[in-house]
């Protein structure tokens, strides 16, 4: 609980833990607390539970099924079922496509696509990055051509995490080349259904699966999925992004239980016959990392706060919080790897299909710990490199 909660929060705070104590399956969260891997069922139950509270789309506005919350609620929230052991809410329909959809999208669009995220019967991915265009998003090659009522896609698109399991994807395409790269740029939904469209699995370095290559063939897409104005999608893209960015705050809940994951494997794990925890160094290096997630907390919090920021404003703040959020999960990870690897280091990568079902045992946690650590590598380059992020603040700044 951070010293900017004012009554009402620290009582939000309150509810939304009393609910996640009874609402959060015993077998979910052993498999969320041991990085074990989750199934799409698991995801969707614990939606529809929040749906029914009230809580799915708590930050949308009340006009389209939301709850009008703050920022500073919606960190709450997702700072305590951070702290639960609660899934991840499937960020691509309620945080991502759901805003630009009332935003900028029609009111038949709304009526057709917003029901569907509601309910978590339809599922989205993004098919942003390519193999030519990730941090530099601008250089995106898939083209879309008008053809009558239609556009007509060809291109692909990479590390598309949830595709596999996804019914529709929000798209960046070219549809013009006489401008600005920026400027050429519309927003499509796709029907993953739709003829052409190939899903390739991608298994990357913990050797399991989320992300996939999205090949698109002569993909036929109707004219009335275009998200607003054709090449406006760059505007529609980077409104997306900052959202993408802030919701890291639900990584500042996750960053806390490493911290405290990290604390307990050092009093479990012994060398010349003491723990781990009473060594000097270990002790100094601990203490850092505690005041730099308790300066992230308070630094979330703070830019959560000022929402009467401008535009560039809340995308520098975005940027610093992404910076911070993602290089301080890695330090954490990799000294969980220096103690557990103490006693040599062992990947079992089939455990992590545990089933939630009893207590894990030593195996399980330290297969965890190193999937932690390998996926982790990649939040500093997804979203957006920390060097590009640099590059944002540093332009903010004058540098």
């Amino acid at each position: 609980m951070g010293h900017w909660e004012d009554a009402y929060l620290r009582a939000f705070r309150a509810e939304v833990r009393a609910f996640c104590d009874h609402a959060v399956p015993a077998s979910v969260r052993r498999k969320v607390e041991t990085h074990a891997l989750l199934e799409k069922q698991d995801i969707v139950d614990w939606q529809n539970r929040l749906q029914e509270r009230g809580w799915l789309l708590g930050h949308w506005p009340k006009r389209y099924g939301g709850a009008d919350w703050s920022l500073l609620q919606r960190y709450v929230f997702l700072d305590e079922t951070a702290n639960a052991g609660a899934p991840r809410i499937a960020p691509f329909g309620v945080n991502y496509c759901g805003p630009v959809l009332y935003t900028f999208g029609t009111k038949e669009q709304c009526d057709r696509y917003l029901p569907g995220i509601a309910d978590s019967t339809t599922w989205w991915c993004q098919g942003y990055s390519e193999p030519g265009a990730g941090s530099d998003l601008a250089a995106l090659s898939t083209r879309a051509v008008r053809d009558g009522d239609s556009y007509r896609v060809t291109g692909q698109k990479v590390w598309t995490t949830f595709a596999h399991w996804a019914d529709m994807m929000f798209c960046l395409v070219r549809t013009s080349t006489h401008d600005k790269p920026q400027e050429g740029i519309s927003f499509l939904l796709i029907d993953m259904k739709s003829p052409g469209v190939t899903v390739r699995p991608i298994v990357t370095m913990d050797l399991c699966h989320e992300t996939n290559e999205v090949f698109l063939d002569d993909v036929v897409v109707p004219a009335e999925n275009l998200i607003g104005i054709e090449g406006k999608g760059w505007t529609y893209a980077k409104f997306l992004l900052d959202n993408e960015r802030i919701s890291v705050s639900y990584f500042v809940g996750r960053v806390k239980l490493m911290l405290d994951r990290l604390n307990r494997l050092a009093e479990t794990t012994y060398e010349a016959g003491r723990p781990c925890a009473v060594d000097p160094e270990f002790k100094r290096n601990f203490a850092d990392m505690s005041v730099s997630v308790r300066v992230l907390e308070s630094l979330c919090a703070r830019q959560l706060a000022f929402t009467g920021q401008d535009e560039g404003a809340r995308s520098v703040g975005a940027s610093i919080l992404k910076l911070r959020c993602t290089e301080l999960s890695q330090k954490i990870a990799q000294a969980q790897i220096d103690l557990i690897a103490r006693q040599g280091l062992p990947y079992r990568p089939e455990l992590l299909t545990f089933d939630g079902e009893s207590e894990p045992d030593a195996a399980l946690w330290e297969a965890g710990v190193v999937r932690s650590h390998l996926i982790g590598r990649a939040s500093t380059i997804y979203g957006g490199s920390s060097e590009i992020q640099k590059n944002v603040v540093a332009k903010a700044l004058g540098l």
